[in-house]
């Protein structure tokens, strides 16, 4: 398939049904990670793929359907083509001096010492880099949390004035 053209249905069905391993009609958390590989041979961090699951299964399944796949095919597609634009040195991973490039063009003023966190809450396997899935989730978890923050920052100060219980449901009520 060339570059940036868009895979078409019977394309993406093909590859739902090899996905698909139960023939169930819709596809599992477990089905999906067997499937997908974060660049490395190994599977994807389940953590990653049990939240695009939960992003994409807009009736509550618990699993994806074909069209629920198709966006998910897209949303993954837009990300990798994402972190191989911020991969500069085309190592396969993000490393520290990546990942604050990336958050920079995406609009965050993060200090280094938190980017250094993030590198370390996302690094899996020791070598202070971060793969393509773990990348992904690393971004929608701070979209995520960004996005319930800016709810309550009513004047746009940068910050909000909650109670611990009202910070922990804002927290567990996130859908990711």
């Amino acid at each position: 398939m060339a570059y940036g053209a868009q895979p078409s249905d019977q394309y993406l069905w093909d590859i739902f049904l090899r996905v698909d391993r139960d023939r169930s009609g819709s596809i599992t958390v477990n089905e999906l990670q067997a499937a997908l590989s974060n660049g490395t041979w190994q599977p994807f961090n389940p953590e990653t793929v049990r939240m695009m699951i939960g992003m994409f299964d807009r009736d509550n399944s618990g699993t994806i359907n074909f069209e629920e796949f198709k966006a998910l095919w897209k949303y993954i597609t837009d990300w990798l083509n994402c972190f191989r634009s911020f991969d500069t040195d085309r190592s396969g991973n993000i490393d520290r001096n990546e990942l604050k490039s990336a958050l920079t063009s995406f609009g965050y003023r993060l200090s280094d010492t938190f980017v250094d966190l993030l590198v370390q809450k996302f690094n899996r396997d020791g070598t202070m880099t971060i793969k393509f899935d773990d990348f992904i989730q690393c971004c929608v978890l701070l979209q995520t949390l960004t996005a319930a923050f800016r709810f309550h920052d009513t004047d746009l100060d940068g910050w909000i004035r909650i109670s611990y219980e009202e910070f922990l449901t804002l927290v567990f009520s996130l859908r990711m």
